[in-house]
Protein backbone atom coordinates (compact mmCIF):
# COMPACT_ATOMS: atom_id res chain seq x y z
CA UNK A 1 0.00 0.00 0.00
CA UNK A 2 2.95 2.32 0.84
CA UNK A 3 4.47 1.36 -2.05
CA UNK A 4 1.40 2.80 -4.66
CA UNK A 5 1.34 6.35 -2.61
CA UNK A 6 4.76 6.81 -3.33
CA UNK A 7 4.32 5.95 -7.59
CA UNK A 8 1.26 7.79 -7.00
CA UNK A 9 3.26 10.91 -5.24
CA UNK A 10 6.57 10.40 -8.06
CA UNK A 11 3.47 10.61 -11.16
CA UNK A 12 1.90 13.40 -9.98
CA UNK A 13 5.60 15.40 -9.10
CA UNK A 14 6.56 14.17 -12.95
CA UNK A 15 3.26 15.44 -14.24
CA UNK A 16 3.98 18.36 -12.09
CA UNK A 17 7.37 19.04 -13.61
CA UNK A 18 6.60 18.78 -16.79
CA UNK A 19 3.48 20.84 -16.75
CA UNK A 20 5.78 23.89 -15.61
CA UNK A 21 8.28 23.10 -18.39
CA UNK A 22 5.83 23.42 -20.98
CA UNK A 23 4.25 26.17 -19.82
CA UNK A 24 7.07 27.94 -19.42
CA UNK A 25 8.49 27.08 -22.61
CA UNK A 26 4.77 28.46 -23.99
CA UNK A 27 5.40 31.69 -22.00
CA UNK A 28 8.32 32.00 -23.73
CA UNK A 29 7.18 31.18 -27.05
CA UNK A 30 4.28 34.01 -26.65
CA UNK A 31 6.77 36.75 -25.21
CA UNK A 32 9.73 35.89 -28.02
CA UNK A 33 6.86 36.21 -30.77
CA UNK A 34 5.29 39.29 -29.52
CA UNK A 35 8.81 40.86 -29.01
CA UNK A 36 9.58 40.25 -32.15
CA UNK A 37 6.65 41.80 -33.80
CA UNK A 38 6.37 44.58 -31.49
CA UNK A 39 7.75 46.93 -34.02
CA UNK A 40 4.42 46.71 -36.26
CA UNK A 41 1.66 47.97 -35.26
CA UNK A 42 -1.58 45.77 -35.56
CA UNK A 43 0.26 42.35 -36.46
CA UNK A 44 0.20 40.33 -33.41
CA UNK A 45 0.25 35.93 -33.37
CA UNK A 46 -0.23 35.85 -29.22
CA UNK A 47 -4.09 35.70 -29.81
CA UNK A 48 -3.75 32.44 -31.49
CA UNK A 49 -1.18 31.04 -29.37
CA UNK A 50 -3.68 31.65 -26.38
CA UNK A 51 -6.76 30.51 -28.41
CA UNK A 52 -5.07 27.16 -29.84
CA UNK A 53 -3.30 26.30 -26.42
CA UNK A 54 -6.55 26.98 -24.25
CA UNK A 55 -8.51 24.98 -26.79
CA UNK A 56 -6.62 22.06 -26.64
CA UNK A 57 -5.38 22.35 -22.72
CA UNK A 58 -8.60 23.67 -21.10
CA UNK A 59 -9.25 26.40 -19.27
CA UNK A 60 -6.90 25.75 -16.14
CA UNK A 61 -3.88 25.57 -18.07
CA UNK A 62 -4.85 28.57 -20.34
CA UNK A 63 -5.47 30.55 -17.44
CA UNK A 64 -2.22 29.45 -15.73
CA UNK A 65 -0.42 30.45 -18.71
CA UNK A 66 -2.61 33.48 -19.53
CA UNK A 67 -1.22 34.99 -15.59
CA UNK A 68 2.34 33.73 -16.38
CA UNK A 69 3.05 35.65 -19.38
CA UNK A 70 0.84 38.90 -17.82
CA UNK A 71 3.49 38.97 -15.71
CA UNK A 72 6.69 38.05 -16.93
CA UNK A 73 5.38 40.34 -19.63
CA UNK A 74 6.25 43.09 -17.10
CA UNK A 75 9.79 42.38 -16.83
CA UNK A 76 10.25 42.02 -20.65
CA UNK A 77 8.70 45.21 -22.08
CA UNK A 78 8.98 47.40 -18.22
CA UNK A 79 6.45 47.92 -16.02
CA UNK A 80 3.08 48.98 -16.85
CA UNK A 81 0.12 48.80 -14.54
CA UNK A 82 -2.95 49.52 -17.34
CA UNK A 83 -1.10 47.04 -19.40
CA UNK A 84 -0.87 44.27 -16.94
CA UNK A 85 -4.36 44.70 -15.64
CA UNK A 86 -5.21 44.61 -19.05
CA UNK A 87 -3.65 41.45 -19.95
CA UNK A 88 -4.70 40.01 -16.86
CA UNK A 89 -8.49 40.96 -17.35
CA UNK A 90 -7.93 39.71 -21.26
CA UNK A 91 -6.17 37.03 -21.47
CA UNK A 92 -7.96 35.06 -18.64
CA UNK A 93 -10.93 35.45 -20.13
CA UNK A 94 -9.83 34.40 -23.65
CA UNK A 95 -8.37 31.45 -22.51
CA UNK A 96 -11.54 30.72 -20.29
CA UNK A 97 -13.71 30.83 -23.69
CA UNK A 98 -11.36 29.18 -25.76
CA UNK A 99 -10.77 26.41 -22.71
CA UNK A 100 -14.94 26.20 -22.49
CA UNK A 101 -15.19 25.53 -26.39
CA UNK A 102 -12.39 23.08 -26.54
CA UNK A 103 -14.09 21.06 -23.83
CA UNK A 104 -17.78 21.32 -26.18
CA UNK A 105 -16.17 21.02 -29.93
CA UNK A 106 -14.71 17.74 -30.91
CA UNK A 107 -13.85 18.39 -34.64
CA UNK A 108 -12.25 22.31 -34.33
CA UNK A 109 -12.19 22.08 -38.49
CA UNK A 110 -15.52 21.76 -38.98
CA UNK A 111 -16.15 24.71 -36.18
CA UNK A 112 -13.01 26.88 -37.55
CA UNK A 113 -15.15 30.00 -38.88
CA UNK A 114 -17.01 30.17 -35.44
CA UNK A 115 -14.03 30.01 -33.93
CA UNK A 116 -12.11 32.67 -35.69
CA UNK A 117 -15.41 34.65 -35.54
CA UNK A 118 -14.82 34.48 -31.60
CA UNK A 119 -11.24 34.81 -31.86
CA UNK A 120 -11.93 38.18 -33.77
CA UNK A 121 -14.40 39.43 -31.12
CA UNK A 122 -12.53 38.69 -28.44
CA UNK A 123 -9.60 40.82 -30.23
CA UNK A 124 -12.17 43.77 -30.20
CA UNK A 125 -13.32 42.96 -26.98
CA UNK A 126 -9.41 43.34 -26.16
CA UNK A 127 -9.83 47.16 -27.49
CA UNK A 128 -13.12 47.57 -25.24
CA UNK A 129 -11.30 46.81 -21.80
CA UNK A 130 -8.79 48.86 -22.95
CA UNK A 131 -10.91 51.87 -23.41
CA UNK A 132 -12.40 51.46 -19.99
CA UNK A 133 -9.49 50.33 -17.64
CA UNK A 134 -6.81 53.46 -19.11
CA UNK A 135 -9.07 56.06 -18.94
CA UNK A 136 -10.04 54.60 -15.52
CA UNK A 137 -6.40 54.57 -13.77
CA UNK A 138 -5.58 57.58 -15.32
CA UNK A 139 -8.90 59.67 -14.35
CA UNK A 140 -9.48 60.77 -17.76
CA UNK A 141 -12.29 63.49 -18.17
CA UNK A 142 -15.41 62.49 -20.74
CA UNK A 143 -14.12 64.09 -23.56
CA UNK A 144 -10.69 62.47 -22.66
CA UNK A 145 -11.77 58.94 -22.69
CA UNK A 146 -13.81 59.53 -25.92
CA UNK A 147 -11.11 60.64 -27.87
CA UNK A 148 -8.70 57.77 -26.35
CA UNK A 149 -11.78 55.23 -27.60
CA UNK A 150 -12.21 56.75 -31.41
CA UNK A 151 -7.90 56.65 -31.50
CA UNK A 152 -8.30 52.71 -30.59
CA UNK A 153 -10.26 52.34 -33.33
CA UNK A 154 -7.47 52.34 -36.30
CA UNK A 155 -5.28 49.74 -33.97
CA UNK A 156 -8.47 47.78 -34.25
CA UNK A 157 -9.32 47.33 -37.14
CA UNK A 158 -6.38 45.47 -37.99
CA UNK A 159 -5.69 43.50 -35.30
CA UNK A 160 -8.74 41.99 -36.25
CA UNK A 161 -7.97 41.22 -39.50
CA UNK A 162 -4.67 39.66 -38.16
CA UNK A 163 -6.43 37.47 -35.84
CA UNK A 164 -8.98 36.41 -38.42
CA UNK A 165 -6.01 34.83 -40.70
CA UNK A 166 -3.56 33.98 -38.34
CA UNK A 167 -6.26 31.58 -36.73
CA UNK A 168 -7.87 30.44 -40.34
CA UNK A 169 -4.32 29.78 -41.07
CA UNK A 170 -2.54 28.65 -37.80
CA UNK A 171 -5.15 27.46 -35.65
CA UNK A 172 -5.85 24.08 -36.81
CA UNK A 173 -1.67 23.11 -36.65
CA UNK A 174 -1.16 24.40 -33.07
CA UNK A 175 -4.08 23.06 -31.47
CA UNK A 176 -2.65 19.63 -33.12
CA UNK A 177 0.65 20.09 -31.52
CA UNK A 178 -0.75 20.98 -28.05
CA UNK A 179 -2.80 17.56 -28.24
CA UNK A 180 0.27 15.95 -28.62
CA UNK A 181 1.77 17.99 -25.94
CA UNK A 182 -0.84 17.15 -23.86
CA UNK A 183 -0.20 13.29 -24.75
CA UNK A 184 2.82 13.33 -23.69
CA UNK A 185 2.00 15.79 -20.45
CA UNK A 186 -0.43 12.47 -19.73
CA UNK A 187 1.65 9.50 -20.35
Amino acid sequence: MENNSRNKTSRIALWTTKECAFIAMFVALLTAVQLALSFVPGVELVTVLFVSYAFSMGKARGMLLATAFSLLRQIVFGINVTVLLLYLVYFNLLTFIFGFLGNRIKKPIKWLPVIIIVACLCTVLFSLIDCVITPLWYSYPKAAARAYFFACIPFMVPQVICTSISVFALFIPITRACEVMKKSLQA
